[in-house]
């Protein structure tokens, strides 16, 4: 048991100053600001993508204020995500605008897609190409709104199907209680696996499932906290106000998303020196 603690904490060091040495690399700098930006660019064209594929099975697209609702997240300028709720094209337009969203959208995941091969690949490739890299993105991008909408379709009808199904047998009131106990570890885990299908499909460069497990379990994690810390920072601070102005919300929203990318930007990190350092595991065992 010793030893194992010993070449746990040898492996955590060792990691640590993996990811610090890489970190120092100058094609980083700005990498998490280039993640914010695109993702605040990706909001409006992934509601609207959102609203088509929820569409189909009969759900609003209000349904994500369950997500963003302000009792859950109190980040200022959290009510100008909820405000874009209330914009839903509809006619023959539709399909022209959800063409154009998944183009838009696919920026942010653009923008993993290099940073991760420029990482995995140890800065010796940044992707197969602009146009092959932009298609393998919009592929992504697409598949990652139907988890999005998969996963608020179960919240939606979760409760429903699970009365259905177990109703009978522990009755109506208890399938009830059951289904507020489950439901956000279910949410979490369609979560982790959204984030972690990033990671996997994205990168040229490929390695197995299991080696972008830390990372994704860490960004699971760490979107959380990050968003919980900040929201008790925005709450008790007032110099978002006295600084910017009428545009303090914006300038916080801002910001709540250049964290968020941090945590994603670190995940990849972590995926990186986590498969790296597995030999030194392997080696002490032996």
């Amino acid at each position: 048991m010793k030893k194992e603690t010993i070449m746990t904490r040898q492996r955590l060091e060792h990691m640590i100053r993996l990811g610090a040495k890489k970190l120092q690399d100058p094609y980083y700098q700005g990498s998490a600001a280039e993640i914010a930006f695109y993702l605040l660019l990706s909001i409006v064209p992934t509601l609207i993508l959102l609203s088509q594929v929820l569409g189909l099975f009969s759900v609003s697209l209000d349904s994500i204020r369950e997500w963003l609702n302000p009792d859950l997240i109190h980040v200022e300028g959290a009510d100008m995500i909820l405000s874009m709720l209330d914009y839903s094209p509809s006619g023959v337009n539709s399909v022209f605008l959800a063409l154009t969203a998944v183009w838009a959208a696919s920026r942010a995941q653009f923008t993993m897609l290099r940073i991760t091969n420029y990482t995995l690949s140890d800065g010796h490739s940044t992707g197969m190409g602009y146009v092959r890299d932009r298609i393998r993105s919009l592929k992504t991008v697409v598949i990652t709104v139907f988890t999005i909408g998969f996963s608020l379709v179960i919240l939606v009808y979760g409760e429903l199907l699970l009365k259905v199904l177990f109703g009978i047998v522990i009755g109506s009131e208890m399938a009830e209680k059951t289904w507020m106990l489950i439901r956000w570890p279910i949410a979490a885990g369609l979560y982790f696996l959204m984030i972690s299908y990033n990671y996997y499909v994205l990168p040229t460069h490929r390695v197995p499932y299991r080696a972008v497990v830390p990372g994704s379990i860490f960004s699971s994690i760490g979107l959380m906290v990050v968003t919980g810390v900040y929201s008790i920072y925005t709450s008790v601070s007032s110099s978002y106000d006295i600084l910017y102005g009428s545009f303090s919300n914006f300038v916080a929203l801002m910001f709540w998303f250049y964290l968020l990318s941090w945590v994603l930007f670190l995940g990849v990190i972590l995926n990186k020196v986590w498969w790296e350092t597995r030999s030194d595991v392997s080696r002490d065992r032996d």
